[in-house]
């Protein structure tokens, strides 16, 4: 197989000493694939290496890709993102992607992290109470959507009004609150989520507003979209560069 050495390089920083089965039965597509995903996209952007395997944890638990995750889990560890932050993108993917889609993924992260010696759980990251989840979660929302909250406030109709407070309280309080990763990889995961679902275009702008809000460029989130080709495809990836361009027009 002609695989260039940079892409054997990079597979081999997260999965030393792996032997592929699909390169035996395979080969043809290893090749493309992993020319494709281990160099040539590696090589474009901006986003170190722990970053990248924390986008693609987060959009493969979006796209339902478990077997996937725990491939990718393995090499995420191996190159440093830690059982915290491992646990924290799985845990926001609840208010994004709904338990239903993360439950099996919690379970096979468990699993995962108990057989490396991990002892669960982990250190309690909570920073709220059921008291304080409501204030501090609108807190957190409006430091990353800005004053366009209080519109949010006061356009809903009374009858969609308990919505608008579960989103402070509940996704932003229980969740995005949460200590154990910053607010712009946050953002970056909650991007990556979106796009990787489809059909949330609308919320995937929002987001792309709210990344730039907090911190990351236009550039930073092309660079996601770069990365996550090859595990999302190119249609939703088209759409995300589409909702970025839309938003943050050159």
């Amino acid at each position: 197989m002609a695989i260039c050495k940079n892409a054997l390089k990079n597979h081999e920083e997260l999965f030393p000493n792996h032997v592929s089965k699909l390169a035996i039965t395979d080969p043809e597509l290893v090749e493309v694939f992993d020319n494709f995903a281990f160099d040539e996209v590696i090589r474009e952007g901006n986003l170190d290496t722990r970053t990248r395997m924390k986008i693609i944890l987060a959009a493969l638990i979006a796209s339902q890709t478990l077997s996937e995750y725990k491939v990718m889990l393995g090499g995420a560890l191996n190159v440093g993102v830690t059982p915290v932050e491992v646990k924290e993108i799985v845990y926001q993917a609840v208010p994004y992607c709904g338990i239903g889609k993360v439950y099996d993924f919690l379970n096979a992260t468990n699993e995962i992290l108990v057989s490396r010696g991990i002892q669960l759980p982990l250190e309690g990251l909570s920073t709220t109470t059921p008291e304080t989840r409501f204030e501090i979660g609108y807190a957190v929302q409006k430091s990353i959507i800005g004053e366009r909250l209080e519109v949010m406030y006061q356009e809903s109709p009374a009858n969609q009004l308990h919505i608008q407070k579960y989103l402070s309280a509940n996704c932003f309080g229980d969740f995005v609150a949460r200590n154990g990763l910053d607010l712009k990889t946050r953002e970056l995961l909650t991007f990556s989520m979106l796009l990787s679902l489809g059909g949330c275009e609308p919320q995937l702008k929002g987001h792309i507003q709210a990344n730039v809000n907090v911190g990351n460029d236009k550039q930073t989130l092309i660079s996601v979209v770069t990365q996550l080709i090859p595990y999302v495809g190119y249609p939703k990836s088209l759409n995300a560069i589409r909702c970025i361009n839309e938003v943050l027009p050159e």
